[in-house]
């Protein structure tokens, strides 16, 4: 590891802890050269989930994207920042846990879904009328009439 001060080589492990969740390792350094400290974290390299979307173009799985619009949903309603990160948390550990390199992007959007049916029925909805597409107001009284008739 490059010191960032010197940019020697040569330096020694003082500190090593593991994250909350397991999957970083911090370590600290000290440059033999120098002997300042720096800071460097070890991440497991995970393999990309390649999504396949509707028209059968291939994207890697971003989690800024799906947070963004599960953000967007949530947009002015009692849903914290934190219970939406825990979600994608688990839903990207689940997309892995499958071992499956390539997944469809409609079997994401239904996980999405569902997860924002028990958190709130108007974020749902919302993210309804995006991910299916709604072309009119039609569209938007037949998910409400189905959304009530299951409650």
């Amino acid at each position: 590891m490059k010191c960032p001060f010197c940019g020697e080589i040569d330096n020694k492990v003082i500190d090593s802890r593991l994250s909350k969740d397991g999957n970083v390792i911090r370590r600290r350094r000290e440059c033999i050269s120098c002997e300042r400290r720096f800071t460097t974290y070890e991440h497991i390299e995970e393999i990309p989930i390649m999504i396949v979307k509707k028209d059968g173009r291939r994207e890697v799985f971003s989690r800024e994207k799906v947070f963004a619009g599960v953000m967007r949903a949530c947009e002015k309603r009692n849903i914290s920042v934190n219970v939406i990160e825990e979600f994608i948390d688990e839903l990207e550990h689940d997309l892995r846990e499958t071992g499956e390199k390539e997944i469809p992007s409609n079997e994401i959007g239904s996980k999405i879904m569902q997860k924002l049916h028990e958190l709130d029925d108007v974020a749902y909805v919302r993210f309804a009328s995006v991910y299916r597409e709604f072309k009119d107001v039609n569209d938007f009284v037949s998910e409400l009439k189905t959304l009530l008739t299951n409650q």
